[in-house]
């Protein structure tokens, strides 16, 4: 296998990451948000019918995850829907696609920091988690490899403890498998937001797919990374949802703040509960990292194009890195992590990003057997999917996230009429 960097001209991303690599920063984005903080509120959505909803959240993530998979390999640039929009679709929905994705997750970025915040020290917990956008913004600007090294540490303390906490809760006697049981108690609006609360969750996949620019051997590296972090993913929060549902129950799950720290306290280990708090923070912290790291090379490919500033495009000479792109999302993230709520962000994160999910589906569906289609069902699916549990979000996050939408494609008319006038 060629391990070489690939050269990179003006103003572009060297290729440093293999498949390793990708799939850790994918992993970095993934493993933690959901166990640590979407768990709860989707309990309290969907509560007997918990697990259909995780069922049908990782549905949705197949589908895109596929597309994006078949779309990254085609269209191996910094960006991705964006660009997948703006390809197949036409420039309006390249751009719809990118302004829900850096809006979305900048929500999500600032969700992640509180997290950090609150399990580091929950009496100052907006402190904490400025300080810590404030660092990972600086970790990401002196160089997309130092992330890797660090994303690998992250995944393997979170690896550690989440695996300690499903092999304690499911080797108890308090475990209780007759909490299994699938219902639909809350009826199938319920279900669907329950799902769409813990996508929230599967979407890091997404990060692989904006790095297109910065790996090697795309074609290959991207589809394989993508396919084997979503599986193991999917793997991991089936254990752990499984594991602490047989203990608490969907009723108590739904109404506590730290439902892994809780089930080993059911359990009689409260003293595997501190290093719940530390894997916590630590998954977090990964997952703050990588989507840092995603947003900013979104927003440069839309400052390339002029979408956003384009003063934001710069590339630094020496790190090789969005450097003016990395500052203005941080900035941003740190005020949004002085004022934020964590559950609003949630919903309102979740709302973007299935947006911009269903235009890589849309893209996804235009693409030719030789340019690497998926089955027509997949894209079908996960529109359709995407769609339907981002309507099915509570309906202040529906709300704000589709006047937000609205807002950006009001700018993006004013811009094209200003530019005939």
């Amino acid at each position: 296998m060629n391990t070489s960097v690939s050269p990179a001209g003006p103003g572009e991303l060297k290729r440093h990451l293999g498949v390793f690599d990708a799939v850790v920063i994918g992993l970095g984005s993934m493993i933690g948000a959901g166990i640590f903080v979407a768990l709860a509120p989707a309990a309290s959505a969907g509560g007997s019918g918990l697990l259909l909803g995780l069922a049908l959240a990782a549905m949705v993530a197949y589908c895109n995850a596929t597309s994006s998979a078949r779309l990254a390999a085609r269209y191996p640039q910094s960006g991705g829907t964006y660009v997948y929009g703006r390809e197949r679709l036409g420039e309006f929905w390249g751009y719809l696609a990118g302004w829900g994705f850096v809006v979305g997750k900048t929500a999500s970025c600032a969700a992640m920091a509180l997290t950090v915040g609150s399990y580091v020290w929950p009496a100052q917990a907006h402190t904490v988690a400025v300080v810590a956008v404030v660092a990972l913004t600086a970790v990401n600007y002196v160089g997309v490899q130092k992330t890797a090294w660090l994303t690998r540490a992250i995944v393997v303390v979170v690896l550690a403890v989440l695996a300690a906490v499903a092999t304690t809760c499911l080797t108890s006697s308090a475990a209780d498998t007759g909490h299994w049981a699938i219902g639909t108690g809350n009826g199938w609006h319920g279900v669907l937001q329950a799902a769409g609360l813990l996508f929230f969750a599967f979407a890091g996949y997404a990060r692989i797919a904006t790095l297109g620019e910065e790996v090697r051997d795309p074609a290959r590296t991207i589809p394989r990374a993508i396919s084997v972090a979503l599986g193991i993913t999917l793997v991991v929060y089936a254990v752990v949802a499984l594991a602490v549902l047989a203990v608490l129950g969907p009723d108590a799950l739904a109404h506590t703040a730290a439902p892994l720290a809780d089930a080993v306290r059911a359990v009689g280990v409260p003293g595997l509960a501190p290093v719940v708090r530390v894997g916590a923070a630590v998954a977090a912290t990964g997952s703050l990292l990588a989507l840092i790291l995603g947003v900013s090379r979104t927003t440069l490919a839309m400052a390339r194009d002029r979408h956003l500033p384009h003063v934001l495009a710069a590339v630094h000479p020496r790190f090789q890195v969005p450097h003016r792109a990395e500052l203005a999302v941080g900035t941003v993230i740190a005020v949004l992590a002085a004022t934020a709520d964590v559950r609003g962000a949630i919903g309102f994160s979740s709302f973007g990003v299935l947006a911009y999910y269903a235009v890589a589906n849309a893209s996804a569906f235009t693409l030719t057997p030789a340019e690497g289609r998926p089955p027509r069902i997949v894209p079908i699916l996960g529109t359709a999917g995407c769609l339907a549990l981002a309507l099915a979000l509570p309906a202040t996050s529906v709300l704000w996230g589709a006047a937000v939408i609205a807002l950006g494609a009001a700018a993006y008319g004013a811009r094209k009429v200003l530019a005939r006038s």
